[in-house]
């Protein structure tokens, strides 16, 4: 996965407390089923059948790879990734197909890539009025450019990871982190963006509805993911600590069904870019 970075202009982030951590495949894996709704729902948009040159940037651990690979079993895939865990467990998962450790802000491929798949990633940088043209623009003549980013900023879900970072003893920690987290910007700006080196631009957005055992299990989706930026910076019983209280407010946000599960809403924006 792509390491959060810091929106320009933002203050810089507090130090963390301790090594940065590394991203847990297993536990980003747990919730499999879920997270490939949105990388199935985005390859299935892409309009190419037989793309030579593939690179799929913030790979993880190799899921959207195995994808790839299955719907273009020709394809010269690379995988892209700043995490060594998931790296190596992408390159045990598939194989046939190649991974590196680079960042996407910094990436410049050494041929001209047919696709170019982006799967819950881009939403890490900063900057997309200048990112996705140039990955776009990288593009091979009748290749395309395919992402997904999830848009929670607004979400409940969301809004209480920064309200605990900033009302327990770690604020001077949390709180830089969470005022630079990246916003996604309207389907509108994407567009516009886009459109001066796409001949074609296709963007959708869908809302998932996950259903969860409990608040336990919405916060178990997010450590794998969103609220690792915040956890990494906090010891074990800070982390102990920041998790009871994020769970306590999503008993509230999202009460429990008959059955007792709860149902969490997940926006994502989609965009599939081609060149002529």
């Amino acid at each position: 996965m792509q390491t959060p970075t810091r929106l320009s202009g933002d203050l810089d982030l507090a130090a963390p407390s301790r090594p940065m951590t590394d991203w847990d495949p297993g536990l980003y894996m747990r919730f499999e089923d879920e997270r490939m709704l949105a990388a199935r729902d985005l390859l299935a948009r892409v309009p190419i059948s037989a793309p030579s040159i593939v690179y799929d940037l913030g790979c993880g651990p190799g899921n959207s790879a195995e994808l790839l690979s299955r719907r273009f079993p020709d394809a010269e895939i690379t995988g892209l990734d700043t995490s060594d865990a998931m790296l190596a467990h992408a390159r045990t998962r598939v194989p046939l197909a190649r991974f590196i450790k680079q960042d996407i802000a910094e990436w410049a491929p050494p041929d001209e890539p047919h696709l170019i798949f982006a799967n819950a990633a881009l939403q890490f940088l900063p900057s997309h009025h200048t990112l996705f043209p140039r990955l776009a623009g990288m593009l091979a003549r009748g290749g395309a450019f395919a992402a997904q980013m999830p848009m929670t900023a607004r979400e409940s879900s969301h809004a209480l990871m920064r309200m605990v970072a900033a009302e327990g003893p770690w604020s001077s920690r949390l709180v830089p982190i969470a005022k630079t987290q990246p916003l996604i910007a309207s389907f509108e700006d994407y567009y516009e963006w886009l459109r001066p080196v796409a001949s074609r631009i296709d963007i959708w957005m869908t809302t998932y509805v996950h259903a969860f055992d409990g608040a336990e299990g919405i916060s178990d989706w997010f450590a794998g993911s969103a609220l690792q930026p915040f956890l990494e910076r906090l010891s074990d019983d800070e982390r102990c600590e920041f998790l009871a209280r994020y769970r306590d407010g999503l008993r509230t946000a999202y009460p429990a069904q008959l059955d007792g599960r709860v149902l969490l809403t997940y926006p994502r924006l989609f965009i599939v870019a081609s060149r002529a």
